[in-house]
């Protein structure tokens, strides 16, 4: 005799709250995405990298990546814009991971908007503290995504890719803002020659990304972003000024280390066999 199984729970219902998320959300990342890209000069005016007198140029400090690198903002926009649309959906009004990174999402998409009308001011300091909040808002994000697992292939890319590479980006584009910063503060390294600083620099940022992949079972957006800024400072330090073999040799370990230890950490997650 077949027995019918009995769900052992149910699926948590819609509320205003929720609908008032989805609507401020995506009306939000519109204006958030829109300001940005219009900021940034990508449709004329001054660019980014020639803003706040040239402090995020390619030859600005040892640690700015080459201009090419930034052309992944061009992917992390798409992602949020599929992002807004995605948790908009009936079905994810109610889902326990929408409920918890809904308003931080958009935070961080208003922090990023932030961040470039400030540099367009020419406030190059002010500009540190708002890309610490956003990265420590993305941080947020993703312990939030570890610890609440989403549902199917679309969410994985939607959702996790797109955030992750966000973190893995904004994670080097802090390190580029912190030499930026000191640069125009006239720093002087105590002494220590800025080769040594941005090999230390890049070393110190590769083992906090490859923990992070450790952390996250291997998550592959994130390293993937931060290899790519990663390389990019390589380029920008074997072909354009200021040169440092050091520092790109460095640049182009460090990155390829990234990519591999999340591809192993990964694997390994894949091969574990989860118990009965």
């Amino acid at each position: 005799m077949s027995s019918v199984k009995t769900p052992t729970h149910t699926e948590a219902q819609p509320t205003t709250a929720d609908r008032v998320r989805q609507i401020t959300v995506i009306t939000g990342s519109v204006v958030a995405i829109v300001g940005a890209f219009l900021g940034s000069g990508a449709a004329g005016g001054t660019t980014v990298q020639d803003a706040g007198g040239g402090a995020f140029a390619a030859d600005a400090t040892l640690l700015s990546p080459f201009t090419t690198a930034f052309s992944i903002w061009s992917v992390i926009y798409a992602g949020l814009v599929a992002y807004a649309i995605w948790q908009a959906f009936p079905r994810n009004a109610a889902s326990a991971r929408h409920r918890s990174i809904g308003w931080w999402v958009l935070l961080s998409m208003l922090l990023n908007a932030v961040w470039i009308l400030v540099v367009q001011a020419g406030l190059v300091p002010l500009s540190l503290l708002v890309i610490v909040l956003l990265l420590a808002v993305l941080i947020r994000i993703f312990v939030t995504l570890q610890q609440i697992p989403g549902r199917g292939i679309v969410e994985a890319i939607v959702v996790d890719g797109t955030l992750g590479l966000y973190l893995g980006w904004v994670m080097i584009a802090t390190v580029a803002n912190v030499a930026s910063v000191l640069v125009a503060a006239g720093f002087d390294g105590f002494g220590i020659s800025p080769d040594l600083w941005g090999v230390v620099i890049l070393v110190v940022a590769g083992a906090i990304s490859v923990a992070l992949a450790f952390w996250g079972r291997g998550r592959l957006t994130p390293a993937i972003a931060t290899a790519w800024g990663v390389f990019w400072i390589g380029v920008a330090r074997t072909t354009d000024e200021p040169a440092s073999s050091a520092v790109g040799t460095t640049a182009f370990i460090v990155a390829g280390v990234i990519v591999l230890a999340a591809l192993v950490f990964r694997a390994s997650a894949l091969r574990q066999v989860p118990e009965a």
